[in-house]
């Protein structure tokens, strides 16, 4: 099987997690730091989940799974230990036409969750398409010691270069090799070695007098 890969916008959507285990706080944990909304159900959870409940952070029914939990559901993650009940969720989501995941069963999902290494904005995302869960991890070991936290403040500040140059101009042409020269003088590079006036200047390059990396900084999102 070839998976058709793609990042889904899941704020505000409604997520359901049925499992309260160590796997299903894992995956709770990731939908509401991507700004989802999430219900679980489950007769036992974590105390972390317990807590997030206590703090209004997710919705918690501590009971079995009903099909009727997949209403108005967006995404499901399934994500307990008793096999029938996983594929009871997949059954139901598919009749249903939901997305779902069911944890390490990848023949009971339609989607299957990537390896991730996450820099702030920088997501890279690996996958074997369920072969060699193994080897994915092996991989982003290696991406993250190969891509460092210079790379979230990298993109951070080119979105908000984009940003100021969306509000002068529509021109792709222009943006385009804004962007490049911005990459190729070594914008990222200055960034990890913390060259605070070589960023000065190409930002003032770009922007102009006025704009160096303080007043993008602290007017960036104001734009």
């Amino acid at each position: 099987m070839k998976y058709y890969p793609v990042n889904l916008d899941i704020r505000h959507q409604s997520c359901l997690v049925v499992g309260g285990g160590s796997v299903g706080t894992r995956k709770v944990k990731t939908l509401l730091d991507c700004g989802a909304t999430v219900t679980v159900v489950s007769p036992e959870v974590t105390d972390m989940l317990s807590v997030l409940a206590e703090e209004n952070r997710i919705s918690l029914k501590q009971r079995p799974y009903q099909a009727f939990d997949l209403d108005g559901v967006f995404l499901v993650i399934g994500a307990t230990d008793n096999k029938d009940i996983n594929r009871t969720i997949h059954n139901d989501a598919r009749k249903q036409g939901k997305l779902c995941n069911i944890a390490d069963q990848p023949d009971l999902c339609n989607f299957i969750l990537p390896s991730v290494v996450e820099r702030g904005y920088l997501i890279i995302a690996i996958s074997t398409s369920g072969k060699s869960p193994a080897y994915a991890r092996h991989l982003r070991k290696q991406l993250e010691a190969q891509f460092g936290p210079e790379h979230a403040g990298f993109l951070k500040l080119m979105g908000i270069v984009r940003k100021i140059l969306l509000k002068r101009t529509r021109d792709p042409e222009t943006h385009r090799q804004v962007f490049n020269s911005l990459i190729d003088q070594g914008l990222l590079e200055c960034i990890r070695n913390g060259d605070m006036a070589a960023i000065d200047n190409m930002l003032i390059s770009v922007l102009g007098p006025g704009h160096g990396y303080d007043w993008v900084c602290e007017h960036g999102d104001d734009i």
